[in-house]
């Protein structure tokens, strides 16, 4: 595996190129939280989840939200372990219990705490909590780049929170100067 790729994918963002082949990846964006010789794992950014909304979530938690009305999203974070919670959030918060620190910028906490301290005005300034993730084993997601089935392209702060979970896609390809409408299905070989 090529050292300088392995290394560059974590923290960094993957855009869906049409003809994936695969409808729960269609015009997604994923977060890289973690990339290594072992694999991948990574947080659709711009799926809401339209089954389950963040009040009914704290209610089946056991979670009181703290008087606080904040207006949190639950994403589809991917198809592997639905049921468990992931929330990618700020660098300026860190739970005592486990947080990847990914870069200076971000971080990822799977556990409850997270949550809470949301729930209360008390987590991170920005946050996108995802029911489960998406992974990839050894060389698998280097093996779909090289296939066509992604771009690679810097994280921003400012696609990943932003609350129109639409115009993400867009926004990351704007992002790299590329126009969607320029996109081809076809990956070419010189």
């Amino acid at each position: 595996m090529d050292e300088d790729l392995e290394s560059s994918l974590e923290g960094k963002m993957l855009i869906a190129m049409p003809g994936m082949g695969d409808p729960r990846f269609e015009k997604s964006v994923i977060f890289v939280c973690a990339h290594s010789a072992d694999g991948a794992l990574g947080l659709i950014i711009n799926k809401p989840n339209p089954d389950v909304e963040f009040p009914a979530l704290l209610a089946q938690l056991g979670l009181d939200d703290g008087g606080q009305d904040r207006d949190i999203r639950v994403h589809f974070g991917g198809p592997v372990d639905g049921g468990r919670g992931f929330v990618l959030h700020s660098g300026d918060y860190s739970s005592e219990e486990a947080t990847l620190q990914v870069g200076d910028e971000f971080g990822m906490t799977a556990t409850l705490d997270v949550v809470e301290h949301i729930a209360n005005g008390q987590g991170p300034s920005d946050a996108l909590l995802a029911l489960g993730y998406s992974g990839w084993g050894p060389g698998q997601l280097e093996d779909e780049i090289l296939r066509n089935g992604w771009l690679t392209c810097d994280a921003s702060r400012e696609i990943i929170f932003n609350p129109d979970d639409d115009a993400k896609w867009q926004a990351a390809l704007a992002s790299m100067g590329v126009d969607a409408l320029m996109l081809s299905a076809d990956a070419g070989r010189a």
